[in-house]
């Protein structure tokens, strides 16, 4: 019996002895990660603490509860460390240096904007930082393009379409007398070479087609200008030694160039610039299509023999050589292919070429009139069907 207890208060005491050691076990896995908890939980809430406290001293609205609207301008050559004086100047902000820290840190520093905004003080420093880069709504440059081909009256249209300019007819008059951009020398040797008056438009072919940024403020005569001034850039000095080797002036190279521009795709320009200056040297008539549209404002693909017998300067199948000036403003491209004509078909002396399909825009070059009459023979249906599909007559 006594055996008996002693077997079982041993056990208790195994069992016991267990269990705390069990206990003891968790509690040294359990105590660092409590410790660290709760280091993390104080660490946090100090951090929180001073988070808000930063935010409420720094980066808060000046008043959440103010939503008048307080008028603010950037204007042009302002650092952004005036810009953030100024704000802070009006209230808007709590501090100037956190603000353009910010900025600086954000990205923001080189984005904001010239303009009038309306802020208010219940906007934090985020809200009146993004406000500042987005603009005003009012920008200051638009972007305008320019497509080469295109007439001086085209470039008016699309000037009026963007909103670059108001007075279409005003534009037009500048463009047609040239005489407020004698500065420019190519302008001036225009007007003093005895053919200003005969042109349509003195400025045609030197509005140099492109992609250009000008300011909102802009008059019809500061976008000339920056029009001209390109011209110079697709018309470097060794385009004009080129120029002269050939025996050409600019001019004149700018007119066949609008010739080009205007009868052929890209891919073509150098081989119809070919043709034109194999027919120069023979004395031929040019007999170019697109001199007569630019003269009846029709693009027509079958010409009438009234069309051909219009009276013009530009008519090229009346007057020798080329037309009094261009009939369009031309790529740098075309202006390349006036100089640098294909060296085969000028070497073999193509003097023809006609259109084809008018849709796909191909043409076909021949040497004699023998070839070229059979080739218009093909695709002269083909040209006034087009043309009745399109009503004209």
């Amino acid at each position: 019996m006594k055996e008996d207890k002693d077997y079982t208060y041993r056990s208790m005491r195994r069992e016991r002895e267990y269990g705390l050691y069990w206990y003891s076990g968790l509690w040294q896995v359990l105590r660092p990660v409590l410790i660290a908890l709760t280091v993390a939980v104080i660490v946090g809430g100090l951090c929180l603490t001073g988070w808000n406290k930063l935010y409420q001293a720094f980066i808060a609205p000046v008043d959440p509860q103010d939503t008048e609207t307080v008028t603010f301008e950037i204007t042009s050559g302002q650092s952004l460390s005036r810009v953030a004086a100024n704000l802070e100047k009006e209230d808007l902000i709590r501090n100037k240096t956190v603000f353009k820290y910010y900025c600086d840190f954000a990205g923001m520093g080189q984005k904001i904007q010239v303009g009038v905004y309306d802020l208010n003080r219940g906007m934090s420093i985020m809200d009146i930082a993004d406000q500042l880069t987005m603009g005003d709504g009012n920008p200051l440059v638009r972007n305008i393009t320019l497509i080469p081909g295109d007439t001086v009256e085209d470039f008016a249209d699309r000037l009026v379409k963007a909103g670059a300019i108001q007075d279409r007819q005003a534009f037009l008059d500048k463009c047609r007398t040239g005489e407020a951009f004698r500065d420019y020398y190519y302008i001036s040797d225009v007007l003093s070479g005895g053919t200003a008056a005969q042109r349509k438009y003195v400025l045609e072919g030197y509005l140099s087609p492109n992609t250009y940024e000008v300011y909102t403020s802009a008059t019809d005569e500061d976008i000339i200008r920056k029009l001209l001034s390109q011209t110079e850039a697709a018309f470097p000095a060794e385009y004009q030694e080129r120029a002269a080797e050939m025996g050409f002036t600019m001019d004149q190279i700018l007119t066949l160039a609008s010739l080009v521009e205007k009868e052929a795709k890209e891919s073509d320009f150098a081989r119809v610039s070919a043709v034109f200056h194999n027919r120069l040297k023979a004395k031929m008539k040019l007999q170019s299509d697109v001199t007569i549209h630019y003269i009846t404002g029709v693009r027509k693909m079958a010409l009438a023999e009234s069309d051909l017998q219009v009276k013009s300067p530009y008519n090229t199948y009346v007057v020798d050589g080329l037309p009094v000036g261009p009939v369009c403003n031309p790529s740098p491209k075309a202006i390349q292919a006036a100089l640098y004509p294909d060296e085969m078909l000028t070497a073999e002396n193509y003097l023809f070429f006609c259109a084809k399909e008018p849709e796909s825009g191909e043409l076909y070059f021949s040497k004699t009139l023998a070839e070229h009459e059979r080739a218009v023979a093909v695709y002269a249906p083909l040209w006034q069907k087009y043309d009745e599909t399109r009503g004209i007559q």
